[in-house]
C-alpha cells in the first residue's frame, strides 16, 4: 500500500492520476478537504481509502499502521505563501512532516516528500540544491519547509529519503488554490472575465515590469519524474524539480493568450505591500544534482505546457 498525503490537492491528486495509469490502485489517500471544492480532484480516481489528515496522524502514533505500507508519498503541506499562522504551519509542515519520516524509518519504509523553492528566498546564495546550510527564506512558509529539509541532513536521513524542491508548478487540478493558483491558471480566468491579464509592476530596477522570472514547471513533467523516483528503491536524497530555465511573466501571459488564440492585452498593476519584502523577482533551479543521477529529466517548454493545459483541461 502508499499512503499519499495530500492525495487531493494539487500535485498530490495528479500524481494519483498517474499511480492509476501505471495500474496502482493500493492507495491511502490522507488529507483535509474542508468546505471547499477540492474534493473533486478525487472524482473518478481509484484509491483504497481516504482518511482526514488528523485521524491519520493520530492512528500513525497509536501503532495503528505498519509494515503494510511500502511508500509515503509526502504532499501535505499547508503551502500558502501568505499563511502568517507560524505555529500552524510549524505543525503541519516540519512537526508532522517529522512524525511521518520517524515512522517511515522504524518500518523501512520509503519515504519522498516535497519541499520547496521557497525555501531559497531572494536567492542571494543561488539555487543549488548542495547547499542548504545559509538559506534564508523570506516566509514562515519557505521557513517551515527549509527547517525539515536541515532535519532531514542533520539527520543523516537525505541518505535514505528522497525531497523534491519545486518551483513554480502549474497544471491541472490547482482550481481549488485561490491566491495561490499558479498564474497560468489565473490569467486564463482574467482573460475569460476580462481580456487582459494583469501582472505586477517592478519593484526593483533591474527588472522592467512583467519582466521578473521565474522557473516554471508543467505538473504533467513532475509526476513523471516522480513516478520514476519511486520506482528506484535506492534513489535518495535531495534535488531541485525545476525546468532549469526562467521565464518571464510577460512570457507566460504571451503563452496563455497564445494558447486562447487572443491577442495579448496587459495590465501592470502596483505589487502589494504585503509581498513587497517577501518578492522573488528571479528563480531558476540548478538541476544539474537531479540530472546526474541518471534519471530521465525532461521537460516541455513554457509554450508547449501551457498550450496543454489550457486546450486539454481548462478549455474543458
Amino acid at each position: 500500500m502508499i499512503v499519499l498525503t495530500g492525495g487531493a490537492g494539487f500535485i498530490g491528486s495528479c500524481f494519483l492520476d498517474k499511480l492509476n495509469i501505471m495500474n496502482r490502485s493500493d492507495i491511502l489517500v490522507v488529507d483535509h478537504l474542508g468546505e471547499g471544492n477540492k474534493w473533486k480532484n478525487l472524482v473518478g480516481k481509484k484509491f483504497l481509502n481516504y482518511k482526514h489528515k488528523s485521524e491519520f496522524r493520530s492512528k500513525l502514533n497509536s501503532g495503528f499502521y505498519g509494515k503494510e505500507i511500502e511508500a509515503i508519498i509526502h504532499f501535505g503541506a499547508c503551502s500558502s505563501t501568505t499563511e502568517l499562522n507560524a505555529d500552524y504551519l510549524l505543525d503541519n509542515n516540519f512537526s508532522y512532516s517529522v512524525e511521518l519520516a520517524e515512522f517511515a524509518l522504524a518500518n523501512e519504509i520509503r519515504f519522498i516528500y516535497a519541499s520547496s523553492a521557497a525555501t531559497y528566498g531572494s536567492g542571494e546564495q543561488g539555487y543549488s540544491d548542495n547547499e542548504f546550510e545559509k538559506l534564508n527564506p523570506l516566509n514562515i512558509y519557505g521557513y517551515s519547509k527549509h527547517l525539515f529539509d536541515l532535519w532531514v541532513i542533520n539527520k543523516g536521513y537525505d541518505k535514505i529519503f528522497t525531497g523534491l524542491k519545486f518551483f513554480n508548478v502549474f497544471g491541472p487540478n490547482e482550481y481549488h488554490k485561490g491566491d495561490m493558483a499558479s498564474m497560468v491558471y489565473k490569467s486564463f480566468c482574467q482573460v475569460k472575465e476580462t481580456g487582459k491579464v494583469r501582472l505586477f509592476k517592478s519593484n526593483n530596477p533591474d527588472y522592467k515590469d512583467g519582466e521578473q522570472k521565474r522557473d516554471f514547471v508543467y505538473v504533467m513533467d513532475c509526476v513523471n519524474i516522480i513516478w520514476d523516483i519511486l520506482n528506484k528503491p535506492d534513489f535518495a536524497g535531495i534535488y531541485n524539480l525545476g525546468t532549469g530555465t526562467a521565464r518571464t511573466w510577460n512570457d507566460l501571459a504571451n503563452a496563455v493568450f497564445s494558447a486562447m488564440k487572443l491577442k495579448p492585452n496587459f495590465e501592470y498593476i502596483e505589487m502589494p505591500a504585503s509581498i513587497k519584502n517577501q518578492y522573488q523577482n528571479f528563480t531558476q533551479a540548478d538541476m544539474g544534482k537531479l540530472k546526474a543521477t541518471g534519471l530521465k529529466v525532461e521537460f516541455r517548454s513554457l509554450e508547449e505546457s501551457v498550450k496543454d493545459y489550457i486546450e486539454n483541461h481548462l478549455l474543458k
